[in-house]
């Protein structure tokens, strides 16, 4: 057979390996992203805990304390790859008993290793949203901060209703190519047993022996799953901007461009 003849025949044959693997992916990258982005703002405010010149005893040695932790565990995931932290929660856990299998058995989708690569992929993505909402921050006016606590709002309100909303904003673009790179590094949850695309894509391959077809199609989802998210962050930072999408939109801007 040829290429096209093979890739229709992987399709008709093993369609639901690539089905289950797409699901797989897809709520990996959205939890991971949106776990990640959780934890990450938590671990923002906590790098950038203030240490009082006049603190003393226990008030200073926790901020002490928090700020040190904070930032060794940005250093450390941002420093080592995740297929090599996959390995280690794996066989971690494995020493401690934790049998990944015997959770959520039988489930199609959801079952135990996903949700050991959900715990991975989020722990990691933790990291860089860190970084993503500390470059959001570092880009407020101090003013606005300055003001609000003028006004009588207090640290915490100051930083969830002032500070958070703009750094998220700023860091939209950032947050959005952290959701593309959890997409394809998904694929490396394959090493602890994670049913994701490549994995699947690699068990049809192994049965239908076409190897470069099964690639092939996988790279093509790859990449239509890239384009969508990355349209549907265009039209998120359009309305954050405050401006209505319309197709008109390419259009227009394209004889601003030829004017």
């Amino acid at each position: 057979m040829d290429l096209f003849s093979q890739i229709g025949y992987l399709l008709s044959n093993y369609g639901d390996f690539f089905l289950k693997g797409l699901a797989t992916t897809v709520i990996l990258a959205l939890v991971g992203t949106g776990v990640g982005l959780f934890l990450g703002t938590f671990l923002a405010f906590g790098e950038r805990i203030k240490i009082k010149n006049d603190a003393k005893g226990l008030d200073k040695a926790w901020r002490y304390l928090v700020k040190g932790l904070c930032h060794a565990y940005s250093i450390i995931i941002r420093g080592t790859p995740m297929m090599v932290q996959a390995m280690i929660f794996k066989y971690g856990f494995q020493a401690m008993g934790v049998n990944w299998n015997l959770i959520l058995p039988g489930v199609d989708v959801f079952d135990g290793w996903t949700i050991a690569g959900l715990i991975v992929i989020s722990l990691n993505t933790t990291a860089y949203m860190c970084e993503d909402v500390n470059s959001g921050l570092n880009g407020i006016d101090k003013g606005q901060i300055e003001g609000a606590r003028s006004l009588g709002m207090s640290r915490f309100q100051t930083n969830m209703f002032i500070a958070l909303p703009q750094a998220l904003r700023n860091s939209l673009p950032t947050i959005g190519n952290e959701l593309i790179i959890n997409i394809k590094d998904s694929s490396v949850l394959n090493v602890i047993g994670v049913s994701e695309l490549y994995f699947m894509s690699s068990a049809a391959a192994n049965k239908g022996y076409m190897t470069i077809a099964s690639y092939i199609i996988v790279a093509i989802i790859y990449l239509l799953l890239t384009l969508l998210s990355t349209g549907a962050l265009k039209l998120i930072e359009r309305k954050f901007d405050g401006k209505e999408f319309h197709f008109s939109y390419f259009r227009n801007r394209q004889k601003g461009v030829n004017a």
